[in-house]
């Protein structure tokens, strides 16, 4: 119920403030007043859709629960704007609501904007601008994304971005201070001990992770980009703590291209990321079923990677055909060896999708994981996922 109230209070302010922006009346009517740019708006997007899993030891099937991420934007002024993004997710027979992100920009000029908040952070590009259900080619997202991922998706801090036209060519970036993750250190689940935690909505410690990006653009119709990404902090570990001076180290390099080519008839569009992730050496206590104890230690580095293509024939005389597009994905994970989540997975995945509208999208996608380790353990796991994306 508090967290009810506490969105229908969000709702209702909102509104507030935009109707009072719009019916405001001045009782001097020799009083010049210039016309407000304050504006409201909500955005956001949904889905729903069939999940079916199978694997050598199950079998499930499940319609899943419709998600809901409304997105509200409010701009103060030309240089002045806040986003925020909640999510309804209907996740074990429960309602979880989440806040994605809430933050505040201000336009400094056309090549500098600043913003201070929650907000996604620009670790590649997959999370930051992908990974809205009505944007994603497929129903789910690739290894290491997305819960027990080695990819942070966003942070409370300070960042600064923008861009530069080099004549032709652009360059992109971004640079920003957060609270940095939290080392599990296995006490509360001793599978996951290494692993770190992004969701660090207080600090820990006096540590900050400092990160960024650089976005290249070689040619002047923006059809091809190159990333790299850096993410770093000194420590990782409660501060007091045997953890307390674990650091991290993280980076990604990304890749698009997005093109419509006549020869093709229609628009190509590759997409990839790798992510590599390196926590310093520390040791963990591995409990039995004796009751004895033992320290533990491994190389806690991991990796991943996707590539991703699809092609949707848009110069096609059908208007069926224009409204059919063809994706598959690979993608790859492997966690460290010697810790209690160690895995190495490979993952296939295939979708046809039929756009009802520009934003409103049905995939009907097969998936083929191979693991060895992992939460499922090793063997092959197979889905058919039907979903319906539309974007607010």
């Amino acid at each position: 119920m508090k967290k009810l109230a506490l969105i229908l209070t969000v709702f209702v302010l909102c509104f507030t403030v935009n109707a009072q922006n719009n019916n405001f009346e001045m009782n001097d009517s020799s009083t010049t007043v210039k016309p407000s740019k304050t504006q409201f708006m909500v955005r956001g997007y949904g889905h729903t859709g069939l999940n079916s899993l199978k694997s050598e030891e199950e079998k499930e099937s499940s319609f899943v629960g419709s998600a809901f991420a409304p997105i509200f934007l409010f701009k103060h002024s030309d240089k002045l704007m806040f986003e925020a993004e909640l999510e309804f997710v209907l996740e074990g027979n429960e309602l979880e609501v989440g806040l994605e992100y809430a933050d505040v920009m201000y336009v400094v000029n056309k090549n500098l904007t600043l913003r201070a908040g929650k907000f996604l952070l620009p670790f590649g590009t997959f999370m930051e601008r992908l990974h809205p259900a009505w944007i994603n080619r497929l129903p789910t997202r690739p290894l290491g994304f997305g819960h027990d991922g080695i990819a942070p998706a966003s942070g409370i801090g300070f960042e600064v971005r923008g861009a530069f036209d080099l004549g032709g060519s652009t360059l992109n970036y971004s640079a920003y201070a957060t609270n940095g993750p939290r080392l599990k250190d296995g006490s509360l689940e001793p599978e996951e001990a290494g692993l770190l935690s992004f969701n660090n909505y207080e600090d820990n410690n006096n540590s900050k992770a400092f990160g960024g990006r650089l976005g290249f653009l070689p040619f002047s119709d923006s059809s091809t980009e190159f990333g790299l990404s850096a993410y770093t902090t000194n420590g990782v570990g409660k501060e007091g703590s045997t953890y307390e001076d674990v650091g991290a180290f993280l980076y990604a390099i990304d890749f698009s291209f997005v093109k419509q080519i006549p020869a093709l008839s229609g628009i190509l569009d590759l997409k990839g990321q790798y992510n590599n992730s390196k926590v310093d050496d520390a040791f963990y206590t591995e409990m039995h079923e004796d009751g004895d104890q033992e320290e533990y230690t491994f190389k806690n580095k991991s990796n991943s990677f996707y590539t991703q293509l699809s092609y949707r024939p848009t110069m096609s005389d059908s208007d069926f055909m224009k409204k059919i597009e063809f994706v598959g994905r690979y993608s790859n994970f492997n966690a460290p060896e010697g810790a209690e989540w160690e895995e190495q997975s490979d993952q296939y995945a295939f979708s046809i999708n039929y756009w009802l509208t520009w934003r409103s999208v049905i995939k009907v996608a097969y998936q083929s994981t191979e693991s060895i380790g992992g939460h499922d353990g090793d063997g092959t796991t197979n889905g058919l996922f039907i979903h319906w994306a539309i974007g607010l």
